[in-house]
């Protein structure tokens, strides 16, 4: 795990900084890291009494379809073949989305977030670790909806394979939390960007457009589209994947910040992450944060609405 400018007590889960912040919680720099290391969670899963942890599993797979370009297909069948002992697992698309959008996953708005965390057990004040098995982008997801309600959970930095390459222990018996007692959320909305906030931006020099997309998507190259090719005018390419070291973490810090320089980011007063679907702007979302860029959001929209729409301008240049 490398060192972060401001490390966080992820053994002792009676630390102050190694705990969730909740709707009403006062003000607390010393909120807990974005990321948790696999040892951070052998060591948390051991520490007797302590704080509730919730862990949850959020594996999502996408599948080339047709008409494309991708089908969604849960990660339950993944769960129940290896999980971490105790994780529980949530279905990004079938409880943390809005299933009457024509998008895919597209957010639920406040209320309906917080209903379906505490139906899945996750209560006010609970330590919340998330991560997959497919990529941390599932994980990252989950944690921006959680943001996105005023709550910080964490994610495990490497997930499921990381844990497994290193030997430690997996289940395939299910596991699940009694519900939680509802609880009321603490709207963020300027964690997201809707189709308006990213015309705004084109030609604004205060504001910076990233895509997290591959290089071959970006510049309209790629055998498959979200219905046209290319990206949106003005923005520019970070793909998430340059954001992971071969083993799925993220890259150190100062690593992060060269990226996220290297493409006017860190200094834009505002960064619109998007994607596809929402999903793989949340991993530079992520970056943005743990580089310490405070005024970031994802448009969740992205390009399944943004491509699907003729009079929104795109781009194929590099």
């Amino acid at each position: 795990m490398p060192r972060w400018p401001r490390p966080v007590c992820s053994a002792a889960p009676s630390c102050a900084r190694n705990r969730p912040r909740w709707p009403g919680d006062p003000p607390d720099e010393t909120a807990m890291h974005p990321l948790i290391s696999t040892q951070a969670l052998v060591d948390r899963l051991a520490a007797p009494g302590g704080r509730p942890l919730r862990l949850f599993d959020v594996t999502t797979h996408l599948r080339p379809a047709t008409p494309g370009p991708w089908a969604v297909e849960s990660g339950r069948a993944d769960y129940l073949t290896a999980h971490v002992p105790g994780a529980a697992y949530i279905d990004l698309q079938a409880e943390l989305s809005d299933t009457t959008s024509p998008l895919r996953f597209t957010q639920p708005g406040p209320a309906r977030l917080a209903a379906a965390f505490a139906a899945a057990g996750l209560g006010a004040g609970d330590d919340c670790v998330l991560y997959s098995s497919t990529g941390p982008m599932w994980a990252t997801r989950v944690w921006w909806l959680l943001q996105s309600i005023g709550v910080h959970a964490q994610v495990l930095d490497g997930g499921l394979p990381l844990w497994r390459a290193e030997g430690r222990p997996v289940v395939s018996e299910a596991s699940t939390y009694p519900p939680a007692t509802p609880w009321a959320p603490s709207p963020q909305p300027s964690r997201w960007a809707d189709k308006q906030d990213m015309l705004l931006a084109i030609g604004n020099q205060r504001v910076c457009t990233l895509n997290a997309l591959s290089a071959a998507l970006h510049t309209g190259t790629a055998t498959i589209h979200y219905g046209r090719p290319g990206h949106i005018l003005g923005s520019v390419n970070l793909p998430y994947s340059a954001l992971l070291d071969d083993q799925g973490r993220f890259l150190p810090p100062a690593q992060l910040r060269a990226a996220l320089d290297g493409v006017g980011a860190l200094g834009a007063a505002r960064v619109l992450c998007y994607c596809g679907g929402g999903i793989a702007a949340t991993v530079d979302a992520m970056a943005l944060t743990l580089a310490g860029h405070g005024n970031v959001a994802v448009y969740d929209g992205s390009l399944q609405e943004w491509a699907a729409d003729p009079a929104l301008p795109m781009d194929t240049s590099a």
